[in-house]
């Protein structure tokens, strides 16, 4: 209702031109109607028996596409518009709440890795499509709790959600109704169109009428996102998407199931995008929404070319279309490269080979193998993409995005440039082959100490290796030979005066507030110590939350 109210024409003038044209078109039938030449000398009743009764005509004929090709043209050029462009200094404030479920059904591993951890990969990709958005976290299973509010801070919501497993929450169960009054809290302040995203697999058994009677009072955008197989030889738990759907239906939301490619996560996007509060600024543009209108027009005008369909003036309507539409072009992106985060995050799971052999070499007659490589990876096929390059570095990019690192790695060594050395160690890195990583790392900071991202992914692996050392040692100290397995004399003794460094107590350096903050060297190594398990916080603070006040918040 709110897209009705605001929609108008830009050119509500060029409407007249729709009618004028199917006038002119009547007139130029009629003009060349042939006269009966039998009217004047036979009888009209005896005329109409010997008359050859005409074929019925067929509503796909000339005329008919004609006058919805005229339709079109006006509608074009009249400029229907509903929403204002927006400004390219404005931010998303309209709020996302996501509602994430964290119950035992969750780590089923019919979607791979997990349920759980699909759906958290999701929201990671969804939040590079909203970066200015507003994000706050509810995890529920059979209690809920807020785990952020609303903030603007993508890395720490990603940092949070990293750590989300199944049985985080103090309670077992599947109560997404706990998680409302929570909602309610995080969007008390908001005066926008707000969000609410819930990722589960299923409902409680009250939980559909709680949540629909919830939805009616409210004026919020309700998206389910459902993870899972809903064929029960799959699993246990299948998902439960009927059940899911009804739920966004009867909240005037959407429903959509999670893909292996970007589509859904695209589409959700989109549809948060749509539902943006239009705000009365005249300051702002127009959208002119007639541009998409061209392509039927363009499919129609095609019969024009069959025997029998020509209109004689048609020609005219090709300068006023080219005239009157004025198409943004389509403008390359540049080249995507395998960024520093993309190198220690998960890279995104492939989409299935839909293409077919005949539908490959009809492609290739048009368009380079680099080009049609180029799209296969833009759309998410980058196992085919990689079989479809000629260019080894793009080759390299499809296989990474494939995981196939091994491969990757390989095919980046194929290039002497500091971004081919710099997804080479990426690719080693994610093959866990943490000390061929680290030599490349140190190869790319000598011959270029400013690229972005190196050293902190070189930083990043040390640390790996580091830990994995102390492991090993631990390890083999723990693997030796114990202390009751040697005789008396074999015993070792303790010298003279060990009983009195023992009993000395080791003296604790301990700073202040001041001495941290007035030297760096301080300050970086108290927080280097400071490094709290975010999951362990959690679990503490859900279970005295459920101790506090019971399964829901207040």
């Amino acid at each position: 209702m709110e897209v009705l109210a605001h929609f108008h024409f830009l050119r509500p003038e060029l409407l007249l031109l729709g009618p004028a044209l199917l006038l002119f078109e009547r007139l130029l039938r009629s003009t060349q109607t042939t006269p009966d030449r039998f009217s004047g000398i036979i009888d009209p009743a005896l005329l109409e028996h010997l008359r050859v009764q005409r074929p019925p005509i067929a509503r796909f004929n000339p005329t008919s596409v004609l006058v919805v090709l005229i339709v079109l043209l006006t509608l074009v050029m009249a400029g229907p518009s509903w929403q204002q462009q927006p400004s390219p200094l404005a931010e998303d404030t309209a709020p996302l709440v996501i509602v994430l479920d964290v119950s035992e059904s969750m780590a089923t591993t019919d979607i791979a890795p997990s349920r759980l951890l699909r759906g958290i990969q999701k929201v990671r990709d969804l939040l590079k499509l909203v970066p200015d958005k507003r994000v706050g976290v509810i995890a529920y299973a059979g209690s809920a709790h807020t785990v952020l509010p609303l903030t603007s801070d993508h890395e720490i919501t990603e940092r949070f959600l990293a750590v989300m497993t199944p049985g985080i929450a103090p309670r077992v169960g599947k109560f997404p109704e706990y998680a409302l009054p929570g909602i309610d809290r995080l969007l008390a302040q908001s005066y926008y169109k707000s969000a609410v995203l819930l990722v589960t697999d299923g409902l409680g058994a009250g939980s559909p009428e709680l949540i629909k009677s919830w939805c009616q009072d409210r004026d919020y955008q309700l998206i389910v996102y459902g993870f899972g197989d809903p064929s029960p030889e799959q699993s246990t738990a299948p998902l439960e998407r009927d059940a899911l759907s009804q739920l966004a239906s009867s909240c005037s939301g959407q429903y959509y199931d999670a893909s292996i490619d970007r589509r859904d996560v695209i589409a959700i996007a989109g549809a948060l995008k749509d539902a943006y509060k239009i705000v009365d600024d005249e300051a702002l543009p127009w959208s002119d929404n007639g541009y998409p209108l061209v392509f039927p027009m363009l499919a129609l005008a095609l019969l024009w070319f069959r025997r029998g369909w020509t209109r004689l003036w048609i020609w005219l309507l090709l300068p006023t279309l080219v005239t009157f539409s004025s198409l943004p072009m389509a403008q390359d992106t540049g080249d995507t490269e395998i960024t520093p985060e993309q190198a220690i995050s998960q890279p995104k799971i492939p989409a299935p080979n839909v293409l077919q052999p005949v539908l490959d070499e009809f492609l290739l007659l048009w368009l380079t193998p680099d080009q049609y490589g180029r799209v296969l990876l833009q759309l998410g096929y980058y196992k085919k993409a990689a079989q479809i390059f000629d260019n080894p570095i793009w080759r390299a990019t499809a296989q990474y995005y494939h995981q196939d690192f091994e491969k990757a790695a390989t095919l980046f060594t194929r290039q002497d440039s500091d971004l081919a050395l710099f997804n080479e160690a990426n690719a080693r890195a994610h093959r866990r082959d943490y000390v061929g990583a680290r030599t490349r790392y140190d190869r790319l900071l000598e011959r270029s100490p400013e690229f972005p991202g190196a050293q902190a992914n070189r930083e990043f692996i040390h640390v790996i290796i580091e830990a994995s050392n102390r492991l090993s040692e631990s390890q083999t100290d723990e693997a030796g030979v114990g202390s009751e397995t040697l005789d008396n004399d074999e015993a070792p003794q303790i010298s003279d005066g060990a009983d009195a460094l023992a009993s000395e107590p080791e003296e604790r350096i301990q700073y202040s507030a001041e001495d941290i903050l007035a030297s760096p060297e301080t300050a970086a190594l108290w927080m280097k110590n400071v490094q709290p398990d975010p999951a362990n916080f959690l679990r503490s603070k859900f279970n005295s939350q459920l101790q506090e006040r019971g399964v829901s918040e207040p």
